[in-house]
């Protein structure tokens, strides 16, 4: 059997097409792949300073690890947060997209303004809900006052911080699922609600029985993606928690503990074992959501 041969055509278009990927491909083994192995290289290294003077453990960082209190506090918080924040984020997010997927007036407004948090710099996010939050001086807590209701103290009181960091993440990202919702939205064949109409639908069965089945794929990859992101939530709860807030160890997450062993204490093997462990975790759930797409996703 003769060999096809590749025509001059053919080897441009291997030629070009390879050079223009060639930056992304480079992007993602130096600042995803290479560190990857260097993590799991790390975590058998009781590490020095500046990357220099590594001494092997073995699995000891493993075995402190899975013997660690804090370590698994962290992560039930972490649980917490993801818990809260995506759920309700995917919810208010659909809702408003729905919303906003009508003719309505100043449409585009509402829209821009929906979307500024998730362009907003998250360190500017943090003052203002820090404000927003005190317990002396607050926005809130002077409305509750106003109102005859107790001070609450939002960010300080373990019962309640996470909540409060959660409802923060809320606020940031529901702009950003809300134009991925509006896209899928914007993908419904009209004549399907027309149907429904004739037959007497009201919008509610629309929605139901029209409206989330046929937006399914996209809330399938916002689920996935934002439960990522919310077992990986950093900066919200860094920089809204101080150091001396006796309500930090029921909030901190496992990235941010990664980050005070890693960076804080210097101890890199101990903390590239934790983020590990919370890379199997992350892979392991998103495993079962792709088992459990076919069960719920219909795809047109």
């Amino acid at each position: 059997m003769m060999k096809k041969k590749i025509t001059s055509r053919e080897k441009r278009e291997f030629f070009w097409g390879w050079l223009f990927i060639f930056p992304t491909v480079l992007g993602l083994m130096v600042l995803n792949i290479i560190p990857i192995f260097q993590t799991v290289y790390e975590s058998f290294f009781k590490t020095g300073a500046f990357g220099k003077g590594n001494i092997y453990i073995g699995l000891s960082n493993y075995n402190k690890m899975f013997h660690d209190p804090v370590v698994w506090q962290t992560l039930y918080n972490t649980f917490k947060y993801a818990i809260i924040e995506v759920p309700f984020s995917i919810a208010i997010s659909l809702v408003l997209a729905v919303m906003l997927n009508r003719k309505i007036m100043g449409r585009t407004v509402y829209r821009t303004i929906y979307f500024l948090p998730m362009v907003t710099a998250p360190a500017a996010v943090a003052m203002v809900w820090r404000w927003l939050y005190n317990s002396e001086f607050g926005l809130i807590n002077h409305l509750l006052l106003r109102v005859g209701l107790k001070q609450v103290n939002w960010i300080s009181n373990p019962d309640t911080s996470f909540i409060s960091v959660a409802v923060v993440g809320i606020w940031m990202i529901i702009g950003y699922n809300m134009v991925l919702f509006l896209a899928g939205l914007q993908e419904i064949p009209r004549d399907f609600y027309e149907a429904a109409k004739i037959d007497g639908a009201s919008p509610v069965k629309e929605f139901f029985h029209i409206t989330l089945p046929l937006i399914s794929p996209t809330m399938f990859f916002v689920t996935v993606t934002r439960v990522i992101a919310a077992l990986q939530v950093f900066d919200v709860i860094y920089m809204m928690m101080d150091r001396n807030n006796p309500a930090l160890p029921k909030t901190r997450s496992l990235v941010c503990q990664f980050y005070e062993y890693s960076f804080v204490q210097g101890n890199k093997g101990y903390g590239s074992a934790i983020v590990l462990l919370l890379f199997v975790i992350i892979m392991i759930i998103t495993v079962i959501q792709m088992r459990c797409q076919k069960k719920w996703v219909i795809y047109n």
